[in-house]
């Protein structure tokens, strides 16, 4: 590095550690996001407080998934579930098909121990990273977020937001999946002394509206004038990614049997694993890692099989590609499946992939709204 850049760098650290957390939490006071799950700095200047349940409901569901997707699923959750004994009392079953179509399906596994555990010790959830961090499904990132947003405790929070809006702050030229570390030592420096929950959202809020991956906001930022990428005038250079390595894709087929009534068939998948606990219809033996048969030879059952189209999905480390079909079936359910009613198939714990192949033989058919989203508020 240049030592124009060096001291270009070092100018800006040393403003950054100045005032820029007050200006970023004045900024936030007037454009913070209304999301469901958040009090509002009006709300907490009346005294209200983050509920801690609610919190880690949320950071849950935003693990790998964006704000407007989890925004419907959290509505319905707490109405149905408000508090944590309410979801320790639920059924596994039903947890999994509230959670149907949200992905990552171990979540939804963690949640519902995390929730069992929490609410065996008395229903309150600990307020430090360190006892978090003993909790299912709660992992680094996790825990400084309900540390500093449930509790007001100074955590370094810092998700794909953060890491944007950090890496262009400092020009960090180390790629992505190495920088963590430096990262995370900036944001525990930017720390303010008050408002740390306010704080870690006011910097996810930056990144998610203003630092955005795409033709960033800057004249728009309340800490242009500290960002040295601005200066540079290469914001969009940042963060560094490796290149990403091509997806292997897998194939298989799906089967899709209708009884006279309108009945599909459907079985439960094993608890761990891919779609661990979820509900599917009949495939053929595909992995992560193996292709299925794709043809109707291979059904687990005999049938007029028809090919209904093919179907793909992308998973986090490999795409599927699931040749459908269907056929009408009159004899009882095969050992390990069961017939689920037409007018119940929304309800069913189905992820996205096996939508898709429903969908494909018989359209319309996952649409209908499941008694929990039928009573959620409108978006």
């Amino acid at each position: 590095m240049a030592p124009a850049d060096q001291t270009r760098k070092a100018q800006t650290h040393e403003a950054m550690t100045g005032d820029a957390a007050s200006r970023l939490l004045a900024w936030y006071d007037v454009h913070h996001r209304e999301l469901p799950w958040r009090v509002t700095p009006r709300e907490h200047a009346r005294g209200v407080r983050p509920d801690p349940y609610r919190i880690w409901l949320s950071e849950v569901m935003l693990q790998q998934t964006t704000v407007e997707a989890v925004k419907s699923y959290f509505r319905a959750f707490v109405e149905k579930w408000p508090d944590v004994e309410a979801l320790a009392s639920a059924p596994t079953e039903d947890v999994m098909k509230a959670w149907a179509g949200l992905g990552y399906y171990s979540r939804a596994r963690n949640l519902k121990a995390c929730a069992d555990l929490v609410a065996a010790r008395g229903g309150r959830f600990p307020d430090t990273e360190a006892a978090l961090r003993d909790l299912p499904g709660i992992g680094a990132y996790t825990s400084a977020a309900i540390t500093a947003i449930a509790f007001d405790r100074p955590a370094a929070v810092v998700d794909g937001n953060v890491e944007r809006v950090i890496s262009r702050l400092f020009s960090i030229t180390t790629p992505l999946s190495e920088a963590k570390a430096e990262i995370r030592a900036h944001v525990e420096r930017l720390l303010p002394p008050t408002r740390p929950g306010d704080f870690a959202q006011a910097m996810m809020d930056l990144g998610a509206t203003i630092c955005t991956p795409r033709r960033p906001r800057c004249m728009l930022c309340p800490l242009r004038e500290d960002c040295s990428a601005v200066v540079s005038g290469d914001p969009e250079n940042f963060p560094v990614r490796l290149p990403k390595a091509d997806k292997p894709l897998r194939r298989g087929a799906a089967f899709v049997a209708v009884r006279e009534d309108g009945a599909l068939l459907l079985r439960k998948r094993p608890e761990k694993g891919l779609l661990g606990g979820m509900t599917e219809v009949p495939t053929t033996a595909w992995t992560a890692r193996v292709d299925g048969d794709t043809t109707a030879a291979a059904a687990p059952f005999s049938g007029d099989w028809r090919r209904a189209g093919t179907i793909t999905h992308v998973f986090t480390h490999f795409a599927l590609e699931l040749d459908v079909f269907r056929a009408n079936i009159k004899d009882d359910a095969p050992a390990g499946c069961f017939w689920s009613p037409a007018h119940e198939i929304a309800g069913e714990a189905l992820p996205t992939v096996m939508k898709k192949a429903i969908e494909a033989a018989i359209p319309g058919a996952t649409k209908k709204p499941s008694p929990l989203k039928a009573k959620r508020p409108h978006d």
